[in-house]
């Protein structure tokens, strides 16, 4: 298999690197977090002008043409920048979507808009009884003439506070965890009926509470009235994109330890120089390693049609990052010592992000026991 990249997908990377270089300050983003939406709205324009908006959507709607590869570039340095923005909620998420459940006219009416930076996504689906279960939707969709009228409450929405648009799942028929007969909707923000209460999350991102109460949803704001298998698609697809952007915040972690090793001295001497702080630097760097092979399988299998297939291969990458997070994230703080738990500190933002990840669409534990009860992770 060959593993380099295309000269496209060459020249991408070296634009999103470089930009986290030179654009993404971590003292500037400790300002972006306190803001009223949690990010840089310059940040998302310039998101935008680099086409960053439109990868992986068609061209005949607006976007790039790009795939699970170009998406796995762009998250890796995301986390190596701890980025803010809500590119994940309205690219991977919302846009993944549109993608896979929108008719061409949805297509062709919000992908162009999302392209240029003018429309923001967000995902409601999460409920507080569901945990990891995508199929367990208590929210209700009552048909209404040609439309529905939605009630319910919507759980931990990422970047539900400042989206413009939600694409919210509640149940058209059967009882609450029936894989059968839960739909898709897209909701203005600011529709009557809707209520949302943001906060920022552990990880320095933000979140929201989402209420329905009365929605009304014309017809042609219905996306699907069957859509866990979409819903499921695009899940996968999001781990595989958030398990590239964990290896790039285990990375910067990695490398900002070793440089701390080499520089930081006790008894006279760089604390690296002892063999048991280079053992666990060692144990860290085989941990980012896993994680990143295993990331990398889950972006090429991402886009497997064969919904198990498709899914092992996700779980298995996914329990690697929650494990290799905790190896890395674990080693950076302990060799860091005491300043590793502080907030002036990159590292520990780092290892919070990481945490988060882990639990986002079930952690380590959750998709090893999918893995066994698959009975393997190859078919």
């Amino acid at each position: 298999m060959d593993f380099d990249f295309t000269e496209e997908q060459r020249l991408l990377k070296e634009s999103v690197d470089r930009f986290i270089s030179d654009r993404y300050d971590f003292e500037q983003r400790k300002t972006f977090a306190q803001g009223d939406s949690g990010y840089s709205s310059e940040n998302w324009k310039q998101f935008a002008e680099l086409g960053l908006l439109a990868i992986p959507f068609a061209e005949e709607h607006g976007g790039f043409g790009g795939g699970p590869i170009e998406t796995m570039i762009v998250m890796e340095a995301f986390g190596r920048g701890l980025v803010l923005e809500p590119y994940f909620a309205t690219v991977v998420l919302g846009g993944g979507l549109l993608r896979h459940a929108g008719s061409d006219a949805q297509k062709s009416e919000f992908i162009p808009k999302i392209a240029s930076g003018d429309l923001k996504l967000a995902f409601a689906h999460g409920e507080t009884q569901a945990r990891y279960d995508l199929a367990d939707v208590a929210t209700r969709a009552k048909k209404s003439g040609s439309g529905y009228v939605l009630d319910g409450e919507k759980s931990l929405v990422l970047n539900g506070d400042s989206a413009d648009m939600l694409i919210v799942s509640a149940r058209v028929s059967g009882n609450q965890t029936d894989r059968n007969g839960i739909g898709l909707f897209l909701i203005e923000a600011n529709t009557k009926g809707v209520s949302r209460r943001g906060y920022p999350t552990q990880d320095g991102l933000r979140a929201a509470e989402i209420s329905l109460s009365g929605v009304e949803v014309p017809a042609d704001r219905v996306l699907s009235e069957d859509a866990l298998p979409i819903i499921e698609r695009v899940a996968d697809e999001a781990i595989a994109a958030l398990a590239a952007e964990a290896v790039g915040a285990m990375a910067e972690m990695h490398a900002l330890t070793v440089e701390y090793l080499k520089t930081r001295k006790q008894f006279g001497v760089a604390i690296g120089a002892f063999q048991a702080l280079q053992h666990r630097a060692v144990d860290m760097f085989v941990a980012l390693e896993q994680a990143r092979s295993m990331a990398m399988f889950a972006t090429m299998m991402s886009g497997e049609d064969d919904a198990a297939t498709r899914s092992r291969a996700v779980s298995g990458a996914k329990m690697q990052i929650g494990r290799s997070a905790k190896i890395v994230g674990h080693g950076a703080i302990q060799l860091h010592g005491g300043v590793g738990m502080t907030m002036e500190l990159k590292v520990g933002h780092y290892f919070k992000r990481a945490t988060m990840i882990d639990v986002l669409f079930g952690d380590a534990d959750y998709h090893l026991a999918k893995l066994a009860d698959a009975g393997s992770l190859a078919a």
